[in-house]
């Protein structure tokens, strides 16, 4: 999973970046874009662990990926660049400033979140309306016309005609025949606030406004010291603050929900492993996202819930207490189940 932060100049996008992957930025490349790949906590490899006693444990991973503007750019609202460099992303999140800073206008997140959302959109109007003339040049010259991209592509025009991203348009987003654009608005968003240290809460909605955005509200640069703790240190200045969770487990945990993911798991002699699929994926799925062959020469899946393992004590109680199950291929996927495919190839 590989998620975007966008947002405008001064929104604290560094200090978040930094807040969620423990990364610090390199006075001499301050121009250069910025990666981060960080473990997605669960306590249930945890669990898994104390059971199996393996070798190695093998979380699920996230990267963050923040573009950088460069120095003569960093006037500019949006940058062509970026959008490009952004189009791999799998979600986006767009840092809103909620905060006083001297020599900075007061904060107005709401204004920011438009200005640099209607880019998004421009940026894919111009990516439909290039396709759609390219299209419609390919007919005149005789070529045998493809009748469902142009009305996809022609929905999707409209769409943004009325100012509306993608994303609120899921059939329209999620399409396969569309992924290929990798269009921007199309993305899932979370929106985040970035607040004050004395400040906690959400800001309020202007009157009269439909902002409807999967939001959450963080004290950046709290989260940012936060980062650089040890983890005893970390806990007591969490609550010293009155934070239950740290800005990374939340952020990832909505970026989970907001792309409809859930967590598997594998035991094997020596290894317990996490891995993610979409929900609704089927035992197939699960074994192409293990390996290609288990997914060739699929023949069982077997199956336990986290919870029923956990309360057994091992597989081989489980077994005699019927909790593992043998699944075939069209079997749907529940977050938490450990899962040994059996195949043949």
């Amino acid at each position: 999973m590989k998620i975007g932060i966008i947002g405008l100049p001064g929104s604290g996008k560094s200090m978040v970046f930094e807040a969620l992957t423990h990364t610090w930025e390199d006075p001499g490349h301050k121009s250069q874009d910025r990666i981060g790949t960080v473990s997605v906590p669960d306590e249930r490899l945890n669990d898994l662990t104390g059971i199996f006693k393996p070798k190695k444990v093998v979380f699920a991973q996230v990267t963050y990926f923040l573009p950088q503007l460069g120095p003569h750019q960093q006037d500019r609202v949006y940058d062509q660049g970026i959008g490009n460099r952004i189009r791999d992303c799998d979600a986006l999140i767009h840092v809103l400033r909620n905060f006083s800073f001297p020599g900075l206008p007061g904060p107005s997140p709401f204004e920011d979140f438009a200005r640099l959302d209607q880019e998004l959109t421009l940026n894919d109007l111009i990516v439909l309306e290039n396709r759609i003339n390219h299209l419609e040049a390919d007919r005149k010259r005789g070529k045998k016309p493809d009748e469902e991209e142009p009305a996809l592509l022609k929905a999707c025009h409209r769409q943004l005609e009325t100012g509306q991203p993608l994303r609120k348009a899921p059939e329209l987003a999620s399409h396969i025949r569309l992924r290929g654009y990798a269009l921007l608005s199309a993305k899932p968003m979370l929106v985040v606030f970035n607040n004050g240290e004395n400040d906690s809460e959400s800001p309020a909605l202007p009157p009269g406004s439909v902002f409807s955005e999967e939001t959450l509200a963080i004290r950046g640069k709290i989260e940012q010291e936060l980062a650089q703790m040890e983890e005893t240190e970390a806990r007591q200045f969490l609550s010293g603050f009155g934070i239950l969770e740290s800005a990374a487990r939340r952020v990832i945990r909505r970026s989970y929900t907001l792309l409809g993911l859930i967590s598997f798991f594998t035991v094997l002699s020596d290894e317990v492993r996490a891995w993610t699929l979409k929900k609704g994926g089927s035992a197939l799925d699960a074994a192409g996202t293990i390996h290609t062959d288990m997914k060739k020469g699929f023949i069982r899946a077997e199956v336990i819930a986290h919870k029923d393992l956990m309360e057994a004590g091992s597989l081989p109680e489980a077994r005699k207490r019927g909790t593992v199950r043998l699944e075939g291929k069209t079997y749907k996927v529940q977050d938490g189940d450990v899962i040994q495919i059996r195949f043949n190839v």
